[in-house]
């Protein structure tokens, strides 16, 4: 070791955590957004090797229906808002934010109050761009919507709300 270097130099980086340990943080976390918590996100799965995550949503009646007593289409865009972002997350080693530059949603059918599973994925990370998809299925696995996305990649430490 040089002599201008310091005891914190030498060690080695960090090693980059497991798929158990990204799903194990999200479950312990105390500091849910209260966006998340209004959709009733739950992470259920974490793919670092494919970019992807799968997600469980619960729509509850009494906040998210529209007159006809379905999902509202706003409240599914925020579901598939949040699959893409954490996707992102995800593909970043949970190093960087992704907020959303463009987003375009395509409703298949009608979702009803209850479970919504979720599933991100990110398609391409670029350097000052990530490109994402993100789907939302009902209990009987039929698509309810899908949605395409461009975020612009953001580490944590620069990231300013």
């Amino acid at each position: 070791m040089s002599e201008n270097a310091t005891e914190n130099d030498a060690r080695p980086p960090e090693a980059p955590l497991t798929d158990e340990a990204i799903l194990a943080r999200f479950h312990r976390s105390k500091n849910r957004p209260t966006g998340s918590q209004t959709l009733g996100f739950r992470i259920t799965a974490v793919n670092q090797a494919e970019k992807s995550v799968e997600v469980a949503f619960e729509a509850r009646p009494e906040l998210l229906l529209n007159p006809m007593k379905q999902v509202q289409g706003g409240y599914l865009c925020a579901m598939l808002d949040e699959c893409m972002s954490v996707a992102c997350m995800v593909a970043s080693g949970m190093t960087h934010v992704a907020p959303t530059a463009e987003m375009k949603t395509s409703f298949f059918r009608p979702a009803a109050p209850g479970a919504i599973r979720g599933v991100g994925r990110v398609v391409k990370w670029g350097r000052t761009l990530a490109f994402t998809e993100g789907e939302l299925f009902d209990p009987e696995g039929r698509l309810l919507a899908k949605a395409t996305g461009t975020a612009v990649p953001t580490p944590f430490k620069s990231y300013k709300s």
